[in-house]
């Protein structure tokens, strides 16, 4: 089994959030890690009753409303298929949810949401 450090980063490369996803196997889709991710956030949230949720594709969510991580899930690969964030893996961009991963060798995935230019 494997583990991940999954970091959320600006576009200058600063982290914003990090944290270790474990149990992993050591070869998963793009698509899969994502899900899991998701998946751990949306649960992260609900353990610390926050008030704002500042996932990856979040969806229009009402104080104190449970969120729905497979909905998360589907938004944060919607988002992904445009260009709405880039993962990285180690030194290398992801640009398939179906491309296969390995994740033997302490990988780091990085997120980095891109945020369109206002008038372009």
């Amino acid at each position: 089994m494997a583990e991940v450090m999954v970091r959320d980063e600006t576009m200058a490369g600063r982290a914003i959030d990090e944290w270790i996803l474990p149990d992993l196997p050591d070869e998963i889709t793009a698509r899969e890690l994502l899900r899991l991710r998701v998946r751990e956030e949306v649960a992260r949230f609900h353990a610390t009753a926050g008030d704002v949720f500042r996932g990856l594709a979040p969806l229009t969510v009402r104080r104190g409303q449970r969120l729905d991580w497979t909905a998360q899930a589907d938004a944060a690969c919607a988002a992904f298929t445009r260009n709405g964030f880039v993962m990285i893996v180690g030194r290398h961009q992801v640009d398939d949810l179906d491309q296969l991963i390995d994740l033997r060798g302490d990988p780091t995935v990085a997120f980095i949401r891109l945020v369109p230019l206002v008038g372009g």
